[in-house]
C-alpha cells in the first residue's frame, strides 16, 4: 500500500494577447474559446471579451484559475492539451436575433511544454490550423495567436510525512486518503475562481 497522497493547490493562468493573419470579409466581433481538462472527460470552457473585427485584434488580458488536487493531478495535467478555438461572430440580427459564433482556427498546446518551460511559464505564437469559415480568406499564412501559459504549484508538505502516513489533523496535512471523505483515486480538479484581467 502506497504512502499517502496530500492534497494541495496550485493555479494557471493563460493570457490571451493577439492574432495576426485573419482578415474578414464582412463585420462582426472575433474572440478566443478555450478548453482545460477537468479530468474524468470533464472540460472547463472559457471565453475572452469579444473585438470588433476590424480592430488590431489584441486582447491582452488573462484568465486565472486556483485549482485543488493531488500531486497525481499535477501530473496527470502534464498529458493534458488546452485548446485554443479563434471564434467570429456576426453582429447582424437574423430574425431579430444573434446568432451563434463560428469556429475560424483551432490550435492545442500541451500543458506538458508549459512545465518544461523555465519557472514554467511561458509566451509564444502558436500557428492555428484554419476552417472552411468563408469569413478568412485564404492565403499562404495562416491565422496565428500570441499566448502566455503559466502554472503555479506550491511546495507539498515534507516528504517524511507523507511517507509515514502520520498527520495530527486534517487542516494540517490534508492527506486525501486519511481524512478526506470524497477522495476515491479518480484525477479530478475542482476550479475554486476564475478572475479576468487586462494587462
Amino acid at each position: 500500500m502506497g504512502a499517502p497522497q496530500c492534497s494541495s493547490s496550485f493555479s494557471c493562468t493563460l493570457s490571451i494577447i493577439q492574432a495576426k493573419n485573419v482578415e474578414f470579409k464582412s463585420m462582426g466581433t472575433l474572440f478566443v474559446r478555450y478548453y482545460l481538462s477537468a479530468g474524468n472527460d470533464k472540460r472547463i470552457q472559457l471565453n475572452s471579451r469579444e473585438i470588433s473585427s476590424r480592430s488590431d485584434l489584441s486582447w491582452n488580458e488573462s484568465f486565472s484559475l486556483d485549482c485543488f488536487g493531488t500531486e497525481d493531478t499535477v501530473n496527470d495535467l502534464r498529458q493534458e492539451n488546452v485548446v485554443f478555438e479563434l471564434r467570429w461572430r456576426n453582429k447582424v440580427p437574423v430574425l431579430g436575433r444573434i446568432r451563434g459564433s463560428q469556429l475560424l482556427a483551432r490550435a492545442e498546446i500541451p500543458w506538458k511544454e508549459v512545465f518544461e518551460s523555465p519557472n514554467m511559464e511561458m509566451e509564444k505564437w502558436v500557428t492555428m490550423i484554419p476552417t472552411s469559415g468563408r469569413h478568412v480568406h485564404e492565403g499562404i499564412k495562416p491565422p496565428m495567436l500570441q499566448v502566455g501559459m503559466k502554472v503555479q504549484v506550491p511546495a507539498m508538505v515534507e516528504k517524511e510525512r507523507r511517507r509515514s502516513g502520520k498527520c495530527r489533523n486534517w487542516d494540517e496535512c490534508r492527506c486525501e486518503d486519511c481524512h478526506d471523505p470524497y477522495s476515491g483515486g479518480d484525477y479530478e480538479f475542482l476550479a475554486l475562481m476564475a478572475t479576468l484581467e487586462a494587462f
